[in-house]
C-alpha cells in the first residue's frame, strides 16, 4: 500500500514562492505515476502537474511557465516548485500516484492529471494561501 506524505505548504504572498514535497514510499525504480492536484474551497479537485516513469511531465496551462516537477528517486520524494505564485493558486495541495499517467476505461482514454482513478492513491494535503 503506498503511503503518499505531503509538507512545505505555508502562506505567501503574490510573487513569492514554495516548493512542496511528497515522500511516497515503496516507491522504486519510477514505478509510479505521480502527480499534484489541488482543491480550493467549493471548487472541485483538479490536475497541476504529473510525471510518468519516463520523466515525461503535464502540467495544466494555469501553471505552465511558473510550477516545476521533479523528483528524486534517492529520497523518494517528488517536489513541486511553485514561482509567481497568485491568490487564484490558494488551495490544499495533494501528492497522488497511480500505476500510470494515462488510462483507458469503457468511456475512453484519459491523463491522470485531467481524471483520476478510483484505484489512485492520495496524501492527506498541504495547504497553500496566496495573498
Amino acid at each position: 500500500h503506498v503511503q503518499l506524505v505531503e509538507s512545505g505548504g505555508g502562506s505567501v504572498q503574490a510573487g513569492g514562492s514554495l516548493r512542496l514535497s511528497c515522500v511516497v514510499s515503496q516507491y522504486t525504480n519510477n514505478q509510479y505515476c505521480l502527480g499534484w492536484f489541488r482543491q480550493a474551497p467549493g471548487k472541485e479537485r483538479g490536475g497541476v502537474a504529473s510525471i510518468d516513469r519516463f520523466g515525461f511531465m503535464a502540467y495544466a496551462g494555469s501553471v505552465r511557465g511558473r510550477f516545476t516537477l521533479s523528483r528524486d528517486n534517492a529520497k523518494k520524494t517528488l517536489y513541486l516548485q511553485m514561482n509567481s505564485l497568485k491568490p487564484e493558486d490558494t488551495a490544499k495541495y495533494y501528492c497522488a500516484a497511480d500505476v500510470g499517467c494515462t488510462y483507458c476505461g469503457d468511456d475512453g482514454c484519459y491523463q491522470l492529471i485531467h481524471k483520476p482513478r478510483t484505484e489512485t492513491y492520495w496524501g492527506h494535503g498541504t495547504q497553500v494561501t496566496v495573498s
